[in-house]
């Protein structure tokens, strides 16, 4: 669940990417995962999904080979685009952090190679 205010935009990464409107000091939780809001989709509940939607769920999820089990975030979060240079981190489970003061306007990143997503390291 997003606990800033960010939404989807025109990225120069990648297409679509989540863009923050408003500033985010360095050290500000940006994504918790929530319960209820957010889902954790074992492998056996993602088998059983139909092949569009396990598109879907590659896409916009990550994978944790820990719990065997794709995040999926039920908000503008998934639009959450990969650089090799973040501007988040992920801390002590699912919490994402500010690596550095986040501009309004400027595109929210994250590094997927700490998660492992499957649908990112087969096209990279």
């Amino acid at each position: 669940m997003l606990l800033v205010s960010a939404k989807v935009g025109v990225s120069k990464i990648h297409g679509f990417g989540l863009i923050a409107e408003e500033f985010i000091p360095k050290g500000t939780c940006i994504w918790r995962f929530q319960p209820g809001f957010d889902l954790m989709i074992g492998e056996a509940e993602f088998a059983a999904l139909s092949a569009t939607t396990q598109t879907q769920v590659r896409h916009y999820a990550f994978y944790d080979p820990a719990r065997q089990a794709f995040v999926l975030s039920g908000d503008d979060d998934r639009f959450t685009n990969h650089s090799d240079d973040p501007n988040t981190a992920e801390e002590g489970g699912y919490d994402s952090y500010a690596k550095r003061d986040i501009q309004a306007g400027e595109e929210i990143t994250w590094n997927y190679f700490g998660w492992g997503n499957p649908e990112f390291l087969k096209n990279r």
